[in-house]
């Protein structure tokens, strides 16, 4: 779920906001009590967020390639000097800083819980291993339980980034100009891509690890680089064709759901005029609420288990166990996992966004202080 974008698109925005509020129903309804009495007054809709909601993490990741394309190299080829190191850590700070101040809040809701019921949803008291392991986002890699759903994303988006971005500076560093560098990076990402769709995505074992993601991320990448040249575009092509040959072999929904949404960032930056809208009171309104929501997602996502796990603790302690009242608290879970995920956005990941950006643009390279501190 990458939350720190420069270029902003509506349909990137539309996207990770849909994406975003599934995922918090889809925990509400996976995990109970409060599932567990609501789904009498509608078991279709509860099955579905419960079974199928969960493969909307797709989004995110074909959403993750596209936009780690575009900023790292919106014209086929690394944009900047390599300086692998300093981005590497300026991309772990980014998600790890957010990440470990969310789950003291997590920490202290799994106590509170704790006093007021007793379910699998409830996270032990953690362990000095949990928590050196979240540090370094490595909790699935070791076999670690994580302190909060959701967290083995991050760790995923951070290997996916730094997988992508050594691709792109080993083809710079080898490469003999821009143009070397625009045939040959995309071909690389198709490899990854067939090798994820055709081998590893199969495995289920594998889902702690990018490779397992490949396919999802590198379709993300390649519709951003199918506008800058043909090479590109024939590689997108080659990648969708290595998708559909692995899901021809094993169906997959969630590999089919990632694939329809990089086809349609690909058309979508073919027509992207024809997507656009009006300036009017009405039409702004919506953008923004709709960009607003887009801005916050990564906290909504780090905060909205702790919150549903409070509540939920609160409703089995405090409130008579029948469908209506219980259907009630995950209204209220859902719309205070927003609430809270805002008020941390301002609180927080904003204020350490602004603060990793100053140290970013006094010249903070890895192993060296700040040009003017």
């Amino acid at each position: 779920m990458s939350h720190h974008d420069t270029h902003r698109l509506p349909l990137i925005d539309l996207l990770k906001v849909i994406g975003s509020q599934l995922i918090v129903l889809h925990h509400l309804a996976f995990y109970g009590p409060m599932s567990d009495y609501a789904a009498l007054l509608m078991p279709a809709l509860m099955d579905w967020l419960s079974d199928h909601a969960r493969v909307v993490v797709q989004v995110f990741l074909v959403v993750g390639g596209f936009l780690g394309a575009t900023s790292l190299a919106p014209q086929g080829h690394l944009k900047e000097p390599a300086r692998i190191g300093s981005r590497i850590f300026e991309r772990y700070l980014r998600l790890a800083l957010p990440l470990l101040l969310a789950l003291v809040v997590a920490i202290a809701a799994a106590a509170l819980a704790r006093q007021w019921m007793h379910h699998p949803s409830v996270p032990d008291a953690p362990t000095p291993m949990q928590l050196l392991a979240h540090l370094f986002l490595a909790q699935d890699l070791i076999g670690e339980d994580a302190l909060s759903a959701g967290i083995w994303y991050v760790s995923i988006d951070f290997q996916l980034y730094t997988t992508l971005l050594l691709w792109m500076s080993l083809v710079a560093a080898w490469s003999k100009g821009p143009d070397t560098a625009k045939r040959v990076l995309p071909l690389g990402v198709v490899c990854a891509v067939a090798w994820s769709a055709l081998h590893v995505n199969r495995i289920a074992a594998w889902d702690i690890a990018a490779p397992y993601f490949f396919a999802a991320h590198g379709l993300g990448a390649l519709a951003a680089w199918a506008r800058v040249g043909r090479t590109a575009r024939m590689a997108f092509g080659l990648a969708m064709a290595s998708v559909l040959l692995g899901l021809w072999l094993e169906w997959r929904e969630r590999l089919a759901l990632a694939a329809s949404v990089a086809a349609l960032l690909w058309a979508w930056q073919r027509t992207r005029s024809s997507f656009s809208v009006h300036a009017t009171p009405r039409s702004g309104r919506v953008l923004g609420l709709m960009h607003y929501l887009s801005r916050i997602s990564y906290a909504v996502f780090l905060l909205h288990f702790p919150v549903c796990l409070v509540v939920n603790a609160a409703f089995t302690e405090f409130v008579p166990a029948q469908p209506w009242p219980q259907a009630f608290g995950m209204l209220l879970a859902w719309t205070s996992s927003v609430a809270v995920g805002a008020l941390f956005h301002h609180m927080a990941e904003a204020p350490a966004m602004r603060w990793i950006t100053r140290r970013r643009s006094t010249g903070w390279h890895l192993g060296q202080r700040p040009v003017a501190d």
